[in-house]
């Protein structure tokens, strides 16, 4: 145990993480999309709740008193990091600093980015809006050019100008795609503190009238090359798409193309290609330029890793060769700041820790991850399932925010090698009649065949736990099941009568759909609630089938059940429940501030 704990050694505990006193989160929000030049708007922001939601009418956005309260950004008002810490009901709230463009900047397009804010908001540049954004787990961003004061010289530096943002979040509002967020006022069970507000990080950057948009890369191992679009904000005569491939510095490969669209294409052959894989995450970096008249318009930095991922005849394959899915459920949480990673050491330690428990990828449960978690688990090799935080509500307004904000997270995230899966739907949320519904069943069908049109590259489920249909890639079930003994009989006879399982009361497959031989997984399970000697009791505390009183007995349950998946041959995976403790919840390997409860050598030992 000792030596393990040196072994982590820089990395502490969550407790001792603090962030930079001046501005929160100080590293680059996108890293899979680098720009040389860009300013934080992290930091001190003014803030006030609006409860009688009067501030539109009274126009907030142009008055010039100061709102009644500060804020931390990026962390919501309900996280202490905030400086607010108030988890009580706010569905409006208002935000606004000032800042100062760069001198240096003159000439350029400004841009104004937003990692993520829940739920819906309007943003207003010196008293004019330059758009609205809906949907609480997807960046946007806009040009504020028009909208910046120039100075007495007529370039934007020396003088200041003030963004204002409201934004609402309607508490109540099931048909909200919002994840583990409780719509009650207190967390309880498997139900979290809301986050409500800018939770990810805001930030300026200069873009020259003609400049890259997204990137994404698309890499294919089996022909030994990858392939880049290149999405431009506008199409002008004599532009090219140029491409260049490094590893370890060195040049490998690139090509170029002139621009006959807004999308441009291009594929670099790579000479003796290094695979991507949690046990050699080898990436390959880029730089993609766009020329004008042979003159450089626009550079962006990005990386890739070059891997492939596919199912045969019961089995995941990773580039080719069988891999067994040794995952854990994360919900990413943190009792100091909620869904917002408090630091970026403090991603790098959960990343950490889920390796040195023995496990090889990651579930990010019912949230989209910070872009900084799935960068080092790129570069820390660390597989992901990528999931989207579902509502429990089935309507028309649910369906259009639902296919509009996945469809923002899949491309967001479609060039990180670490994602190897999608997971649109979670046991049947926001589709709570999906067994017999028709119009409920083909929503989850849909939800697959669209992410598999935007990404033929990876595998997706279409309603993970139980009541698949026909249309999904992978046949993952949730069972609970408090002992090995009592798992390992419900599936000694795969695949033969799994429809008729129904481990949680539900049916594993919809009226009229059979299993349709795809890879089974059992994608959570565990989940086994301990509260190690020292640590002290909470009002209320919950897992799944009791509490374990002590280490042995922690142990021995969870060395029954592992055991049990790993001997059935027809399993290819698991995913257990889960890393750390939330809020009520105890059944974590770790507690909530990051402490171990047991040795984590204990644990990757029963693993093997």
């Amino acid at each position: 145990m000792i030596r393990f704990l040196l072994s982590l050694l820089p990395l502490l505990p969550l407790s001792t993480f603090s962030p930079a006193a001046d501005i929160p989160r100080p590293e680059y929000p996108r890293p899979d999309f680098v720009r040389a030049a860009w300013l934080s708007l992290n930091g001190t922001w003014q803030f006030e709740f609006d409860d009688r939601d009067v501030g539109l009418a009274e126009r907030w956005y142009s008055r010039r008193q100061p709102l009644g309260r500060t804020i931390q950004v990026p962390y919501c008002f309900q996280s202490k990091l905030s400086g607010i810490g108030d988890t009580s009901f706010h569905d409006v709230v208002w935000y606004r600093r000032a800042f100062t463009i760069p001198p240096d900047w003159k000439g350029k397009r400004i841009r104004l980015n937003f990692g993520a804010v829940d739920y819906r908001c309007q943003v207003w540049i010196n008293g004019e809006s330059p758009g609205k954004h809906e949907g609480g787990q997807t960046p946007f961003s806009f040009d504020i050019t028009p909208y910046l004061r120039a100075s007495d010289t007529g370039s934007f530096g020396g003088r200041e100008n003030v963004v204002d943002v409201r934004v609402e979040d309607p508490s109540t509002d099931l048909g909200i795609p919002r994840g583990k967020q409780y719509w009650e006022a207190k967390s309880r069970g498997i139900w979290y503190t809301r986050t409500s507000g800018i939770w990810q990080p805001v930030w300026l950057e200069p873009v020259p009238d003609t400049h890259l948009e997204r990137v994404i890369v698309r890499p294919h191992t089996d022909e030994g090359n990858a392939r880049f679009e290149g999405r431009i904000n506008r199409l002008v005569p004599g532009l090219r798409f140029r491409v260049s491939v490094y590893f370890n510095g060195e040049f490998q490969g690139a090509s170029e193309t002139r621009c006959t669209s807004e999308i441009n294409l291009v594929t670099v052959e790579l000479p003796a290609q290094r695979l991507w894989t949690p046990e050699r995450p080898d990436l390959y970096d880029v730089t993609i330029e766009i020329f004008q008249d042979d003159k450089l318009a626009d550079t962006v930095k990005t990386y890739f890793g070059q891997r492939k991922v596919w199912t045969r005849d019961g089995r995941v394959y990773l580039n080719n060769r069988p891999y067994y899915l040794k995952m854990v459920l994360d919900q990413g949480y943190w009792p100091e700041s909620l869904l917002t990673p408090p630091t970026d050491e403090a991603i790098q330690f959960d990343i950490k820790m889920t390796k040195a428990l023995g496990f090889n990828g990651a579930r990010k449960h019912q949230k989209v991850e910070d872009p900084r978690y799935l960068y080092w688990a790129d570069k820390m090799g660390l597989l992901v399932s990528g999931e989207m935080a579902n509502a429990q509500a089935f309507n028309d307004d649910y369906l259009s925010r639902m296919v509009k904000e996945w469809t923002d997270v899949v491309l967001r995230d479609i060039s990180h090698p670490a994602i190897i899966s999608w997971y649109p739907i979670n046991e049947s949320w926001g589709v709570p009649q999906v067994r017999t519904n028709m119009r409920q069943q083909e929503h989850i069908r849909s939800l697959y065949y669209l992410t598999r049109s935007l990404d033929p590259s990876r595998l997706a489920v279409d309603n993970d736990g139980w009541e698949h249909t026909e249309a999904t890639d992978l046949f993952t079930i949730h069972d609970y099941a408090a002992k090995g003994d009592l798992l390992g009989p419900r599936y000694a006879h795969l695949p033969d009568g799994i429809e008729k399982e129904q481990p949680a009361s539900r049916p594993l497959v919809v009226e009229g759909a059979r299993y349709n031989g795809t890879p089974i997984v059992i994608s959570e399970f565990g989940g086994i609630a301990y509260r190690p000697a020292g640590v002290a009791e909470k009002v209320e505390e919950w897992g799944y089938s009791g509490i374990e009183s002590s280490e042995e007995s922690f142990l021995t349950r969870m060395e029954g059940l592992v055991r049990t998946l790993r001997r059935n041959p027809r399993i290819a995976g698991y995913c257990y429940t889960q890393l750390t403790d939330v809020e009520q919840e105890i059944n974590g390997l770790l507690t909530y501030d990051r402490k171990t409860k047991i040795d984590p050598e204990k644990i990757k030992k029963l693993q093997q």
